[in-house]
């Protein structure tokens, strides 16, 4: 762990069959489904590793063991709480509570994401309080701020196509930057053209 103000919270569900990528395993299958989330989970390890930023990974059911976090680089908790919005709120508290300054969570399964651009998010909290990193699909696949917000996390259907219309409406008075629109992966539609991909739907 490093002496950062800043901390970076990657949410991710446990790895098991039939319990990850469930809209995208109704097309590919469960076994496809749960082989591409691990090599999600992978990547994510892969562009978060080397930021010189404190980590938490925070696990939906129980905290792994012998996994891809190596527990050098990333302190280990599970999430706590009823929906998405609360377990989200509890990791922003806790890590306020904590000391740190700017805190950015992001999920782990965006391939388009890429180190420099979570770096680049922390550098845009210098001069703005919240930064969003806009989903294709209506949602956001990165939220950043310096001071706990609350109100961001209640009132939200979650995992639909208004989360993110209802996240900028509460920012509309703040000083928020915008990231690029990426595309994050729930359906098979969301990877059937990408060649990375193209190995899992061969199975």
């Amino acid at each position: 762990m490093t002496n950062s103000k800043n901390l970076l919270l990657i949410f991710t569900r446990n790895p098991i069959l039939g319990k990850c990528k469930t809209r995208l395993a109704a097309s590919i299958g469960d076994k496809n489904a749960l082989d591409i989330y691990k090599f999600l989970l992978l990547h994510t390890q892969n562009i978060t590793k080397d930021l010189k930023v404190d980590k938490w990974v925070c696990y939906s059911d129980y905290i792994g063991k012998d996994d891809y976090w190596d527990s050098s680089h990333y302190r280990k908790i599970q999430q706590r709480g009823i929906d998405l919005g609360e377990r989200m709120a509890n990791a922003f508290k806790d890590g306020f509570d904590t000391g740190y300054e700017k805190i950015i969570i992001i999920g782990s399964d965006m391939y388009d994401l890429k180190e420099n651009e979570i770096a680049d998010a922390f550098n845009f909290l210098d001069t703005n309080d919240y930064v969003v990193g806009p989903a294709l699909d209506g949602g956001y696949y990165l939220m950043g701020m310096k001071k706990f917000n609350p109100k961001l996390f209640k009132g939200k259907a979650w995992g639909t196509d208004t989360v993110l219309k209802k996240t900028l409406d509460h920012l509309r008075d703040e000083k928020y930057f915008l990231l690029s629109p990426k595309n994050d992966i729930d359906y098979y539609e969301d990877i059937k053209d990408i060649a990375v991909f193209k190995p899992f739907l061969k199975k």
